[in-house]
């Protein structure tokens, strides 16, 4: 299989530039310089131009056609009223399509391109790589139950969610996609194959506050809509779609989840090329393995040392269930965090850290019902292209109301004020919001709409460990605490989707790992242990901390006197959500190794 472009594919424009600025000191006291310069100019532009209408075409013609509901999120909200279907001939579609596009990125020549345009070039290809590998071989649309069900509640949720057009407009939209909901379900049926049985349980566990959504929070969303003739086509299509759910619960319960027997593993093979497409990181996975090994123990060594700080006569485990009992009750869980973002952004301004591009906060909102089975924060943001609907959402997973009470304080032990302040950080500031209000800055299309998780989860995860270093908190051991809590987690999602995804390790000894090396309660390791089953590479987060520590390093020696952290943070987010190898290339110019 191909690999992705290397900065060798580029070297006659890097050799280019140089020759010129010599024939430029030969002749700078000549008018031929000028004449030089702006036909140069002219000539780049012309080429930049040339690119960005390729990447058009690819956005509408092999991603957009196929996923409309992205095309909401993302700002564009001519695809408001379509949906795919999910079909096995959509599915092939894109992948030609795909196919396609790959070819003309692979062979435009870039000749004449800007270094920024070069790397574009460079991000799309193994986008298109990735997408490729996903559609082809790993093959989620045969296996995964729960891709269904929750990807028709997004693509309604997107269009309530904010207010980008009146309401009734908004549900005019909602009624045409609702519309197309039961085939997507009728394409379950013809797609799954031989799913593994995590994957269909997971998908039981989230139908029913699925249903729920559509029962109640969808109506109500639109309850200031007082059109009866659309209100009744509504009912009409809301009702369809609930009833298509509880027959989809059915026959996942009593005709898949027998037959669930497939093996959610993707191997070494195909897990050595996702990270080289998805996060242009080609280390051997061997080598990765041994590096988040190494981390777990640094974080595990400093999380005993900071623990002695507290009370050196109790051990760690004892510190760390001290730290967990230190939580709010559930119905003061959102108030507590409602009460540490604006400190956070008043620390980041006073001291520095990074420019906030915007004063306004996310809203704090309840995790969907949809996302809640696998996550327990999250941040939504608006599109990069949305120009109405600024709103964005911190979202936080609260315990059931119906849950024994044994198990919601289990729950929110997850929760203690030492991973509450992390968790602001890592989703709002100078975390994801932060970073996703400096995507709307962007210059290119292919660079506010393509990126990597190491870069977007590694940025968000580095700035946990960078804020309490920068000084916020003022030393308070049991925030340092909450801090490597979250980045054992880390640690052991990174070791534990390795392991499992290369046949080293069960769901149960995943969840084993997660407790007793990654410090979490069993609640949380649940969950990580099943996401783990679906989300291969989610060691992002640790490896692309360690990617940017090291380019904030290399990025120091290289300005010396000159360097400021806020200069750093801000070069960084400038590149948008790009790999840190094309980071690294845009602030050192050059293409020194990420790890």
């Amino acid at each position: 299989m191909a690999t992705t472009a290397k900065i060798a594919d580029f070297k006659p424009l890097l050799c280019f530039r140089p020759t010129l600025q010599s024939y430029n000191r030969s002749m700078k006291r000549s008018g031929i310089v000028l004449i030089l310069a702006v036909a140069a100019a002219s000539f780049g532009q012309n080429r930049d131009e040339e690119f960005n209408r390729l990447a058009d075409r690819f956005f509408d013609e092999a991603v957009l056609r196929f996923d409309p509901v992205t095309g909401t999120a993302w700002g564009f909200h001519e695809y408001d009223s379509q949906l795919s279907s999910g079909s096995r001939a959509e599915v092939q579609a894109q992948i030609d399509a795909l196919h396609k596009f790959e070819g003309e990125v692979r062979n435009f020549d870039p000749q004449g391109l800007s270094l920024f345009s070069m790397n574009d070039q460079e991000l799309m290809l193994a986008q298109i790589r990735g997408s490729l590998l996903s559609l082809e071989v790993i093959r989620g649309w045969e296996k995964n139950p729960d891709n269904y069900s929750s990807s028709v509640t997004n693509a309604i949720f997107v269009i309530m969610s904010r207010n980008f057009a009146p309401a009734p407009e908004r549900l005019k939209s909602v009624i045409d996609r609702e519309r197309l909901i039961p085939r997507v379900f009728q394409s379950a049926r013809e797609n799954l194959k031989n799913p593994p049985k995590v994957y269909t349980e997971v998908a039981l566990a989230q139908i029913p506050g699925i249903v729920s959504f559509f029962q109640n929070d969808v109506p109500k969303a639109f309850q200031s809509v007082t059109d009866t003739r659309l209100l009744a086509e509504f009912k009409k299509t809301n009702q369809t779609v609930i009833d298509a759910l509880n027959s989809y619960q059915a026959y996942v319960k009593n005709d898949l989840l027998p037959r669930s027997d497939g093996d959610f593993r993707i191997g070494a093979e195909t897990y050595a090329k996702k990270l080289l497409y998805d996060e242009m990181v080609d280390t051997p996975v061997g080598k990765l393995l041994e590096m988040g090994y190494r981390d777990l123990r640094r974080n595990q060594d400093s999380f005993k040392r900071v623990a002695a700080q507290v009370d050196p006569k109790r051990t760690p485990q004892q510190i760390l269930e001290e730290l967990e009992r230190d939580h709010p009750p559930a119905e003061k869980l959102m108030e507590s965090f409602r009460g540490v973002l604006g400190g956070l952004r008043d620390f980041i301004q006073q001291h520095e850290v990074v420019t906030i591009p915007s004063p306004v906060l996310p809203i704090l909102e309840e995790t969907p019902p949809f996302m809640r089975e696998l996550t327990t924060a999250s941040m939504d943001t608006p599109g990069p292209y949305e120009k109405v609907a600024k709103e964005a959402f911190f979202n936080v997973t609260l315990p059931e109301p119906g849950w024994p009470a044994k198990q919601i304080e289990e729950y929110l032990e997850g929760f203690n004020r030492g991973t509450i302040i992390s968790t602001a950080v890592h989703e709002v500031y100078p975390g994801h919001y932060t970073q996703f209000q400096w995507l709307q800055r962007a210059p290119t299309k292919v660079r506010k709409l393509l990126g990597c998780a190491s870069n977007a989860e590694g940025w968000a995860h580095y700035t946990e460990q960078m804020m309490l270093d920068e000084g916020y908190g003022k030393g308070d051991p049991k925030l340092r605490l909450g801090q490597l809590q979250d980045a054992l987690l880390r640690d052991a999602r990174y070791i534990v989707g390795i392991q499992m995804h290369t046949g080293k390790m069960t769901i149960d000894q995943a969840l084993q790992f997660f407790v007793k090396e990654g410090y979490q309660v069993r609640p949380i390791a649940e969950k990580e242990a099943k996401r783990g089953t679906s989300d291969p590479t989610y060691l992002v987060y640790t490896l692309g901390k360690l990617e940017i520590l090291k380019l904030r390093e290399d990025y120091k020696k290289l300005k010396g006197e000159k360097y400021t952290m806020q200069a750093f943070h801000d070069a960084f987010l400038g590149q948008g959500t790009a790999p840190i190898k094309i980071v690294r290339r845009a602030l050192l110019g050059n293409n020194s190794p990420v790890l």
